[in-house]
C-alpha cells in the first residue's frame, strides 16, 4: 500500500505553484475576452466555388481599419469572423469588401452581440459558478451527515470546494496564457466547460469520501483517521485514473479530428479534467486529514492547559 499522504507536502507545493502562477498570469495578462463577453459581430461567409485564404481575408479586413479581427475555418468551405466593432454601417462595408475580393461569397450568418448583453452574461457566469460550488459543498455536507468522527461533514464540502477553485483556476490560469501567447478567447462554451469540469472533479472527489466514510464505518476506533484516508486513496485511486483516462483520450480524439469551433471547448476539459483527477486524489483528502491533525494537536494543548 503506497503512503500517498505521506507525501501530500509535495502536491501541496507543486498545487501551490501553479495557482500562483495562474493568478500572476491573471494579474498581468487577463483572459482574451470573445465577443461574447465583449461585444461585437460574428459573421459566417461561404463560398464554395473558390478558395478562400485567411491571410486575404484579414488584409482585406484591415483596409478598412478592422484589425482585430479573428478568423477560423468552420464547416463546409464556412469561415466565422469576430470584431470588435457592431456599427451597421462598418457591418455593411466589411461585407461589400468581402465580397469585391469574392463576389461569389455568401454571408450565411450574422449576429450582434451589445456591450450591456456581455456584462450582464459575465455576471451570469460568475454567478452560475458561484451557485454550482457553493450547491456542490452544501450537498456533500448533507450527504457525508454519517460520517462525524472523527471529521465534521461539513469539512468533506470544504475540502472538496478547495479542490473545486484548485481545478477551475488552474484552468483559467491555463487559459490566460494560451489567450496571451496564442490569442485563444474564451467565450460562453468555456464557462459551459468549467461547469463541466466542476462536476467531474467532485464525482471523483466524493467517490473518494465514500470510500473513506465505508472504512470508517467498518473500522475499529483504534485506527487512526489518515491510516483509514490513505488506505480508501489506493482502493480507489486505480479506478479513479482509469476512468479519467478513458474521457481524455476520448477528449484527445475529438480535440485531434474535431471541428475548430469545440477545440477550445475540448482543450479546456482536458485540462480541467486531468487536475481535477490530481486534486481528488491528492489534495482533498489530505487537507482533511491535516486539518483533523491540527484540531488533534489544538485538543491535546488544550488538554495539558487545564490539568495544569
Amino acid at each position: 500500500m503506497y503512503n500517498i499522504l505521506g507525501q501530500r507536502k509535495h502536491f501541496y507545493i507543486f498545487s501551490a505553484t501553479l495557482m500562483i502562477l495562474s493568478i500572476a498570469s491573471l494579474s498581468i495578462w487577463g483572459l482574451k475576452y470573445g465577443i461574447d463577453f465583449t461585444g461585437g459581430t460574428l459573421l459566417e461567409i461561404k463560398n464554395q466555388k473558390s478558395k478562400i485564404k485567411i491571410e486575404e481575408i484579414k488584409s482585406a479586413l484591415e483596409e478598412i481599419e478592422i484589425r482585430d479581427a479573428t478568423i477560423t475555418p468552420s464547416q463546409s468551405e464556412s469561415f466565422l469572423i469576430r470584431y470588435s466593432n457592431s456599427d451597421d454601417e462598418k457591418n455593411k462595408a466589411v461585407l461589400a469588401k468581402l465580397k469585391e475580393k469574392y463576389p461569389e461569397i455568401q454571408n450565411t450568418r450574422l449576429d450582434y452581440i451589445g456591450p450591456s448583453i456581455s456584462t450582464e452574461l459575465k455576471k451570469k457566469a460568475v454567478w452560475a459558478l458561484g451557485i454550482a460550488i457553493v450547491g456542490i459543498a452544501l450537498y456533500i455536507a448533507y450527504a457525508f451527515r454519517q460520517v462525524s468522527r472523527p471529521v465534521e461533514s461539513w469539512k468533506y464540502g470544504v475540502g472538496a470546494v478547495v479542490a473545486l477553485v484548485h481545478d477551475v483556476l488552474i484552468t483559467v490560469g491555463v487559459f490566460s496564457i494560451f489567450g496571451h501567447f496564442w490569442n485563444i478567447e474564451v467565450d460562453t462554451t468555456f464557462i459551459a466547460a468549467l461547469l463541466t469540469i466542476l462536476g467531474f472533479s467532485v464525482h471523483d472527489t466524493i467517490v473518494v469520501y465514500d470510500r473513506t466514510r465505508e472504512n470508517l464505518m467498518r473500522s475499529s476506533a483504534k485506527q487512526e483517521f489518515d491510516e483509514t484516508v490513505n488506505r480508501s486513496l489506493n482502493e480507489t485511486m486505480a479506478r479513479s485514473i482509469n476512468t479519467s483516462l478513458t474521457v481524455v483520450i476520448t477528449l484527445l480524439a475529438i480535440f485531434i479530428f474535431g471541428g475548430p469551433t469545440i477545440k477550445n471547448f475540448t482543450l479546456a476539459l482536458l485540462i480541467g479534467i486531468t487536475f481535477g483527477t490530481y486534486s481528488s486524489i491528492f489534495i482533498a483528502s489530505a487537507l482533511m486529514v491535516d486539518w483533523w491533525k491540527w484540531e488533534k494537536v489544538k485538543s491535546e494543548k488544550f488538554k495539558i492547559l487545564v490539568f495544569f
